[in-house]
């Protein structure tokens, strides 16, 4: 055995001798790039919204669900919107990143900027309870909460909740929303008297209502 490999060694190494030089070199290269294919990232899953107030586009959203490193799997929300109507004005721009580890979310931030200022939300694993930190326009807010939390809003873009899932964190508040199931492909998802509805076709978030005592939002899936 140990001999026809070392016969086979010694045939491969005058076979390179006797070829041209661009043949050797293309074999050179071959495992090269086998190896480039093998490793291939896998990449980020994005989805874009358009929102519309009364039938006019007024901003974009864009959820982000990158891809896993390992254990670990990081989503971001970003929102931009400019309302002005008569003497309703709006303007928000927000950017949530939650990272989760094993299922478990380990951090979750908000930063929020707008027309009445700088706001923002934390919520932090500390090994074993989380330190909740919501500070945004009319709305202050802290506790500590020791149940680990493994959905979040931002995990409602990449597919329908799954059967049973009664909350989802809340990550501007910092606290939860509860989820109810509607018709097929509807869910309603029920905070302090706020209301929103998400809107499913074949597993993919399409459309999502956020009431509004003035005027609903409505955020809708972009083609691609």
């Amino acid at each position: 055995m140990l001999r026809k490999a070392k016969h086979d060694v010694l045939f491969y190494a005058d076979l390179k001798l006797t070829m041209p030089l661009p043949t050797r070199l293309f074999l050179l290269m071959l495992p090269l790039a086998a190896s480039a294919q093998a490793t291939k990232p896998a990449t980020a899953e994005v989805r874009h919204y358009g929102i519309e107030v009364a039938g006019i586009r007024v901003g974009t959203m864009t959820a982000t669900r990158q891809a896993p490193v390992g254990p670990d799997v990081t989503y971001s929300l970003v929102s931009d919107v400019k309302v002005n109507f008569l003497l309703y004005h709006l303007k928000i721009y927000y950017q949530v990143t939650n990272r989760f580890h094993n299922g478990q979310l380990l951090l979750s931030t908000v930063e929020a900027h707008t027309n009445q200022g700088d706001f923002a939300s934390r919520a932090e694993w500390k090994g074993d309870h989380y330190d909740i930190v919501a500070d945004q326009y009319k709305h202050h807010y802290k506790a500590t909460e020791t149940t680990p939390i493994r959905y979040a809003v931002t995990n409602m873009f990449f597919g329908e909740p799954p059967a049973g899932q009664a909350r989802a964190f809340a990550e501007y508040f910092g606290d939860y929303f509860a989820l109810s199931r509607g018709k097929a492909g509807s869910w309603q998802a029920v905070r302090d008297g706020r209301e929103d509805e998400y809107q499913y076709a074949n597993g993919q978030l399409v459309t999502i209502i956020k009431k509004n005592p003035l005027k609903n939002f409505i955020i809708r899936l972009l083609p691609e």
